[in-house]
């Protein structure tokens, strides 16, 4: 069993995405990084799709790569290559290319793979218990380039380099303090938490949040060569798609509307 990434349709346009590795503690394997590419691209094509949990099942997130399978390909550079740039950012590139919002469902362990993952979600509830790290200098390896910018820019690099520096590991707590988590609760509220989350997120217009995540993805984009603004942005906001063409849009008309009535939008 090499473990799966699993997707079902919720209510209310809540789509619930599970990682599953029974009896590693969801540890990521290379059939489960193509999958979660695969779920997370089916997921930016569904119209229906307003926001999507992720959690392991079980009392872990995930706890890493699946170190079983890895004499099987680390010892050539070509082979590490393509795990770590097909297979894994594959994987992590599907997710943070989504526009549509993601809730991280955070137990247990969350370590290495675990915080990659975690690092491409929009709002992450962890229950008081998890822990967070990714101490692979401890099986003497770094981590990918691509990997460790995107950990770096969502953890905050002193906690990046702690962790791949001192294979550091660190409480919710530490976590929520240093801005990488939105919530911390009860372990055994966490699930009803995090759904409560996508519901909110849900209920509110589908259109504006997948706009939202557009902008906030080019935000992270190199700046333009004259320094003033993001070159992405620059793009949408005088590319060929105009970025305020919602103006006339049913859900745009419908939440201006609402508010004026004092009556609840409806979505």
């Amino acid at each position: 069993m090499s473990g799966e990434v699993l997707m079902n349709a919720g209510e209310g346009g809540v789509v619930h995405v599970t990682l599953r590795h029974t009896g590693r503690l969801n540890a990521m394997s290379r059939p489960m990084w193509r999958q979660l590419r695969a779920v997370f691209e089916d997921v930016q094509r569904r119209t229906d799709a307003r926001c999507v949990v992720i959690a392991g099942e079980g009392g872990a997130f995930c706890a890493g790569g699946d170190i079983s399978e890895y004499p099987g390909f680390r010892f050539d550079a070509a082979a590490l290559r393509d795990f770590h740039e097909n297979d894994v950012w594959g994987g992590l590139n599907a997710m943070l290319a989504c526009d549509v919002p993601i809730v991280a469902s955070i137990s247990g362990a969350c370590m290495g793979a675990g915080v990659e993952i975690a690092s491409c979600c929009d709002v992450r509830v962890a229950g008081a218990a998890a822990r967070f790290g990714a101490p692979i200098a401890k099986l003497g390896f770094p981590m990918a380039p691509r990997e460790a910018q995107l950990v770096a820019a969502a953890v905050g690099e002193t906690a990046a380099r702690q962790m791949l520096l001192e294979a550091a590991t660190f409480t919710a707590a530490d976590m929520l303090a240093r801005g990488f988590l939105s919530r911390v609760v009860p372990d055994d509220e966490v699930p009803a938490e995090a759904l409560a989350s996508a519901r909110r997120i849900a209920a509110l217009a589908p259109g504006a949040a997948r706009m939202n995540k557009q902008v906030l993805r080019a935000l992270k984009m190199p700046p333009a060569l004259d320094g003033k603004a993001p070159a992405a942005i620059e793009m949408i906001v005088n590319g060929p798609h105009d970025p305020y063409a919602y103006a006339d849009s049913a859900e745009h008309r419908e939440g201006i509307t609402a508010f004026l009535a004092k009556r609840p939008s409806v979505f």
